[in-house]
């Protein structure tokens, strides 16, 4: 949309150093950490064995839907801010123009608003297995002709997915080309193959 805007706020620079000696692996907010991955994981656990539970299809559709709506809320607005300190969100101006904002905390001499090594692992897992799963239902209701299945699958791609992509947004930088940084990263990854293997040499 060309209406839509992107604005940059306080990017979170992932390999600073400072940062990660600030860390510590305690789980800073477990009543956070869990509710991460309680709705996510409560909306597989329930397509995964509703038909077993009941036969009504409304039932079950409803409440997966219930579910990814809460988890969708609940990383969007608090998990994501509280664990990794990362938030976006869009908003519209007075113009009616669309702007989207990636927002990271600074990194900040006091500890305690740091995050921890064990909650920012427990958040990305989660932020990123749970859509992955969710895509191999959608695969597996497609080519088993469960087409009632794909509306609920669909919603959580796009749910989880919408997520993820903000995140990764918010992580890396919003007006980073995500294409051009994966090539650069792969291209790292060549050299320092190449290098270890003893192929790279000086003159």
């Amino acid at each position: 949309d060309s209406n839509d805007d992107i604005e940059d706020v306080s990017l979170f620079d992932a390999d600073d150093d400072v940062s990660r000696r600030s860390r510590k692996s305690k789980i800073r907010h477990p009543v956070a950490s869990f509710f991460h991955l309680f709705f996510r994981v409560s909306a597989v656990v329930v397509y995964l064995l509703c038909e077993l539970l009941t036969s009504s299809f409304i039932a079950c559709m409803v409440t997966i839907i219930l579910l990814l709506s809460c988890d969708f809320w609940t990383v969007k607005n608090i998990t994501g801010r509280l664990m990794v300190g990362l938030r976006w969100w869009n908003q519209v101006d007075d113009d009616g123009r669309s702007h989207w904002v990636f927002e990271a905390r600074k990194v900040s001499a006091q500890r305690s608003k740091t995050s921890s090594e064990a909650e920012s692992r427990i958040f990305w897992l989660g932020l990123i297995i749970c859509p992955i799963i969710w895509v191999i239902f959608a695969f597996s209701a497609l080519f088993s002709f469960k087409v009632k299945w794909l509306a609920v699958v669909v919603m959580g791609v796009v749910l989880q997915g919408a997520n993820l992509y903000g995140y990764i947004r918010c992580k890396v930088g919003s007006r980073k080309n995500l294409t051009s940084m994966a090539t650069n990263y792969l291209g790292k990854q060549f050299l320092r193959q190449v290098r270890s293997s003893g192929l790279w040499k000086t003159s």
